[in-house]
């Protein structure tokens, strides 16, 4: 191969969640020689300042609608001048804004849910508009890849999807490498090193239920020298804030703004707790158990193909503050099973969840695209 494949990823947002991070160690991780990645996002944000840090051509257009036909054009344009040979749309949103180019240039489009933009919390109207906008773009892609079995199952109950596949996300494993580096993070914090820490590093949204998490510490006693590290922005970050402080626990959490010093962070708690409401697969459960962490996460999704409870991590129902309460009290209690399930949870992120792996599945995928030969091998 002589010329590189150019790859433009598209994500909805520059802000880094879940997906954001995703696509940021997919672009670190494939192989510079073959491709050449370039990324369009829909809003400004760190992601977008940090990929342009490392030498990739980022663009942003700037839209927070999902099929703003407004914006079509300006894609258009991208994939014209930049001469795109495949666009690897992350998410519904993305997407959304990205199938028209990609059809309008006969660009190979490859879409990766990162869960579907429906949820059972939704009224039936929008459910029903949602089921319909993701079967539109479904068939508007050449592939769909699942980041779970989970999802692509859920996919299918409610509609036809007959070009998929699941590739699993994958951690890189060196960044996030339990004996690598070195954490002072406790002090900044002003975190005794006798106290056990539950960290919550998320955007602070409603998917990831921070009342739930709030509500738990008020039914948790406070002599168990427990501390809460909450990490991360988000709509729901000023209402976190105020219902911590009604429910006279502010005290007794630590609120900071996002970090770019992950692994560090993680490094300096004990125990993770995501009591998301819906999940695709959660990265940043992933990365916690990279680092040997004992999570607690709901059974929902994609995290119960992750979890089995009682073994790499434990599972609680979703939205029940006591539940998530009586789980982080059993680990405070219980150093030995915090080590037992953080030690059993590396073992399932090197055995299935490892950057490495995913890449070179999605590497197979662009080649074939390339290439003109169906990738799922029919």
């Amino acid at each position: 191969m002589t010329d590189k494949i150019r790859v433009l990823h598209t994500i909805r947002q520059g802000k880094i969640g879940g997906g954001e991070t995703h696509v940021i160690n997919l672009i670190e991780q494939l192989d510079q020689n073959h491709f050449e990645s370039l990324l369009l996002a829909f809003t400004d944000g760190p992601m977008v300042d940090k990929m342009r840090a490392r030498g990739i051509k980022t663009f942003v257009v700037k839209t927070e609608k999902p099929f703003n036909f407004t914006k079509w054009s300006d894609v258009e344009k991208i994939i014209k001048e930049n001469k795109i040979d495949i666009v690897h749309a992350h998410g519904t949103r993305a997407n959304s804004n990205s199938f028209y180019a990609a059809k309008k240039f006969n660009i190979p489009l490859v879409y990766t849910v990162h869960g579907w933009s429906f949820h059972p919390d939704q009224s039936f109207i929008i459910k029903k508009i949602r089921l319909i906008s993701e079967s539109q773009l479904i068939k508007r892609s050449d592939l769909t890849i699942c980041v779970s079995n989970n999802n692509l199952l859920d996919g299918r109950s409610h509609f036809n999807i007959e070009r998929a596949t699941v590739i699993r996300s994958g951690i890189d494993l060196e960044k996030y490498n339990f004996n690598s580096g070195l954490s002072e993070l406790r002090k900044e914090f002003h975190i005794d090193e006798t106290n056990i820490v539950v960290g919550y590093i998320v955007r602070i949204t409603k998917q990831k239920d921070p009342f739930t998490l709030v509500r738990a510490i008020k039914l948790i006693p406070e002599n168990l020298n427990l501390k809460f590290l909450f990490v991360g922005e988000g709509d729901l970050k000023e209402d976190t804030i105020a219902l911590a402080k009604q429910l006279k626990v502010y005290h007794r959490i630590i609120f900071q703004d996002f970090r770019e010093d992950v692994p560090d962070v993680l490094r300096t708690i004990d125990i993770y707790s995501l009591p998301s409401l819906w999940e695709g697969l959660p990265i940043g459960l992933l990365e916690a158990m990279a680092m040997k962490k004992a999570v607690i996460a709901t059974a929902i999704d994609g995290t119960k193909e992750v979890i089995e409870h009682m073994q790499n991590g434990i599972l609680v129902p979703v939205s029940c503050p006591q539940a998530l309460a009586d789980a982080i009290i059993m680990l405070a209690n219980d150093h030995k099973l915090r080590k037992s399930l953080g030690e059993n949870a590396l073992k399932t992120i090197e055995k299935e969840y490892n950057n490495e792996r995913m890449t070179k599945q999605i590497e197979d995928i662009y080649y074939k695209l390339s290439q003109g030969r169906d990738p799922l091998g029919k």
